[in-house]
């Protein structure tokens, strides 16, 4: 007898299938130990006897069916497990049947690895304690200007967001982009390059970012999406997104000049960390206020990008994996003398070697002590 409860890695792999439908292998280390999540995946394709609580209906059944071929394979839920949705929220079955098909997913490549993309968004924001779930999450409206959103972090999936206002230009409006997130005063478009180099359509994403600022302005009383967030699986599609960015021909279209601030999110443990303190309530003024005493930031009133001036070296902080500042930065090195140095986490050490080849040094810190400044406000990081 398996007992769903609530936290337990069987209770999130539900909770997850419920909302992305279906998600490929290399998302299950996003949802705990990945040895012990693949076990109980293989446990889940037999038959099992569940329940939800103690004196809860009890289901015999599989829980989930795997399918599909290499880059095609695919987790989903079994069908004779959807009544089990109904233990998670009442209108959880009812917005899966809606969302799926009922339960019938087209088998071809386009739409498996756009569900596979939006699901490792949806399990790392989940991990970060992000709200992800549409089911309980207040509908978005095009009507007019209203708080909808809640106070506290959460992610609205593309897929909805097609669907308000019923008009066509929403089946095109957010084919790239994986969601949305809300948090107090920082809103983001959510990108999942996965394993590969994000190809970047410059007219598309501008479309993309207009029907975003109009959900937010009608939705949230804002008037800007602060920032993009880019995930995917290593620090080297970050390099290899810049590098491909510098290829494009129209400046004004590069990925850096439609949203100002790009944070590059690993699809790992990593990345859990970094998006909890990118969601963090004035988060940047924090962080930048543990590493630096006032006298020595800059304040953005540098005619370049800088955070600080320490011991007469000029710092940049990429602790927040920003990498369209990142370029900025480089550029502005090509034709400065002053030495600098970047501000890092371990894990962005081997990306930042290669992209700045020497123009500034580097100096590591270790996210445990960035993680209890945020939280203390104080602190001498440095």
């Amino acid at each position: 007898m398996i007992t769903i409860r609530p936290g337990s890695h069987i209770h999130r792999l539900l909770q997850l299938l419920s909302v992305a439908g279906e998600i490929s292998s290399d998302t299950l280390p996003l949802l705990g130990n990945e040895r012990v999540i693949k076990a109980l995946v293989h446990k889940l394709e037999s038959v099992q006897d569940f329940r939800t609580g103690i004196g809860a209906v009890v289901y015999r059944t599989k829980l989930i069916q795997v399918s599909g071929k290499k880059d095609l394979r695919t987790i989903r839920l079994y069908k004779g497990a959807l009544p089990i949705l109904n233990s998670l929220h009442p209108a959880s079955f009812e917005y899966y049947m809606k969302a799926f098909w009922n339960h019938k997913f087209p088998g071809d490549h386009q739409h498996i690895w756009r569900n596979h993309r939006v699901a490792e968004a949806l399990a790392l924001c989940m991990a970060a304690g992000v709200e992800t779930r549409p089911y309980i999450l207040p509908d978005l409206q095009k009507n007019e200007i209203m708080i909808n959103v809640p106070g506290s972090p959460c992610f609205y999936i593309a897929r909805d967001l097609k669907r308000i206002g019923g008009d066509d230009t929403n089946k095109t409006a957010f084919t790239r982009i994986a969601g949305i997130l809300f948090c107090q005063g920082f809103t983001c478009a959510v990108y999942n390059t996965r394993g590969s180099v994000m190809k970047w359509s410059g007219l598309g994403e501008v479309k993309a970012l207009g029907n975003l600022l109009e959900l937010v302005r009608m939705n949230a009383g804002l008037d800007l999406v602060n920032a993009a967030l880019l995930f995917g699986k290593s620090a080297d599609i970050a390099l290899k997104t810049i590098i491909e960015s510098d290829k494009n021909r129209k400046p004004d279209l590069r990925f850096d000049r439609i949203y100002k601030r790009i944070h590059f999110i690993p699809l790992d443990q990593n990345g859990i960390r970094l998006l909890k303190m990118l969601i963090l309530p004035n988060w940047n003024e924090r962080l930048l206020n543990a590493l630096f005493e006032p006298c020595q930031r800059s304040y953005n009133r540098g005619a370049f990008e800088y955070d600080a001036i320490v011991d007469g070296r000029i710092v940049l902080s990429h602790l927040d994996g920003d990498i369209a500042r990142l370029i900025r930065f480089r550029e502005s090195q090509d034709y400065r003398a002053e030495p600098a140095d970047v501000l890092c986490f371990p894990w962005q050490t081997g990306f930042l070697k290669l992209y700045l080849n020497g123009l500034a040094g580097l100096r590591e810190l270790d996210i445990g002590s960035v993680e209890a400044a945020l939280r203390e406000r104080e602190g001498d990081l440095l």
